[in-house]
């Protein structure tokens, strides 16, 4: 019998993480997911996937650890020897990054040099998946954006991934590292974190639906993006350490919708008018704004045979009737609204 290979990610318990783990797991790996000790457990995206039902076998094996902490990583690669590892820990809010910068340097930048350190250092031979992102491309000309586009970031989270970019092209270059760059552009899913721009709409709009509250305050309703499901995104990571040689690759659906386009969406499958219940409020402003982001996979289509399963709409929906849901069982209990 074949030995399961091993992939260890960092940032298992956020909405990428908790996606890969379980296509990793769905593909037979042994999954180690890193994580940072804490007060409090924030494992609710991956408690699932702790335990086969019929194997009774733990799926899943959590390691305490912090990109903040070379010492802990290096220890960590050591004992597990992954076979792949995917970097997906980040401080990933842009607006947040703003109000702190140096801690987003430190975490989302540095972190990754730490990593490929560790992996330097210990000699294991894996293949690195960092995970960057299109926010590094933020004021680029109002066409399609693909892996020659120069980046020009627009935030520090931007100039951190940016950093983080390059260093992992360097250990490439420097070391034979088998690293890719995976430039995802924005991804979403009813598990995506309630303070982002699209779920902050779907839970509001599911409360507005069932009388909770009223108003929805929001920034800049003019930003265009282009949106995917993370759940599609995740197989384009693991195809990317899967080819013979490693490269960077734009992943993105090709379309962009505007903040107000996916406003309109997702208040119509609630059958009520968003201009009712919007409000804007600038504090949502970002001191500099990335206007427009659209991205051209056509190489991941090409050489991954990656495309995207899920359109613009289904994604809405998806994520409305998800909050939907959610609201209802907090309402009415474990069986929803009967």
């Amino acid at each position: 019998m074949a030995q399961k290979k091993k992939a260890l990610i960092t940032g298992i318990t956020g909405q990428d993480g908790s996606y890969l783990g379980e296509f990793l797991l769905d593909k037979g790996y042994e999954v180690y997911g890193l994580i940072r000790r804490a007060s409090t457990f924030n494992t609710v995206r991956i408690d699932h996937l702790y335990q086969d039902p019929h194997e009774k076998a733990v799926r899943l094996r959590l390691i305490y650890g912090d990109l903040n902490d070379a010492s802990s990583l290096n220890q960590i690669i050591k004992t597990v020897k992954p076979d792949e590892i995917y970097n997906l820990a980040a401080q990933s809010h842009v607006r947040v990054s703003f109000d702190i910068p140096e801690y987003t340097g430190e975490i989302t930048g540095l972190g990754t040099t730490r990593l490929l350190e560790a992996i330097r250092e210990t000699g294991i031979k894996t293949k690195f998946y960092q995970a960057s992102s299109s926010e590094m491309f933020g004021n680029a000309s109002k066409k399609a954006q693909n892996e020659n586009t120069p980046f020009y970031p627009r935030s520090p989270y931007a100039a951190a991934k940016v950093y983080s970019y390059w260093m992992t092209v360097n250990y490439r270059e420097a070391y034979k590292m088998f690293a890719c760059n995976g430039i995802l552009f924005n991804h979403e899913s009813p598990r995506r974190g309630e303070t982002f721009v699209t779920r902050k709409i779907t839970i509001a709009l599911a409360k507005i639906k069932h009388g909770i509250q009223d108003k929805l305050f929001l920034g800049n309703l003019d930003a265009k993006r282009d949106w995917g499901f993370a759940g599609d995104y995740v197989e384009a990571m693991w195809k990317m350490l899967q080819q013979n040689k490693p490269d960077d690759y734009v992943i993105a659906t090709g379309e962009t919708h505007s903040v107000k386009e996916f406003l309109e969406e997702a208040f119509s499958c609630a059958g009520l008018n968003w201009k009712k219940h919007v409000e804007i409020d600038p504090r949502y402003f970002r001191p500099t704004e990335v206007d427009f982001l659209l991205g051209d996979a056509s190489k991941a289509n090409k050489i991954l045979k990656w495309k995207p399963k899920v359109n613009f709409k289904q994604l809405v929906k998806m994520m409305v009737d998800a909050d939907m849901q959610k609201v209802e069982r907090e309402l009415y209990g474990t069986h929803g609204k009967t």
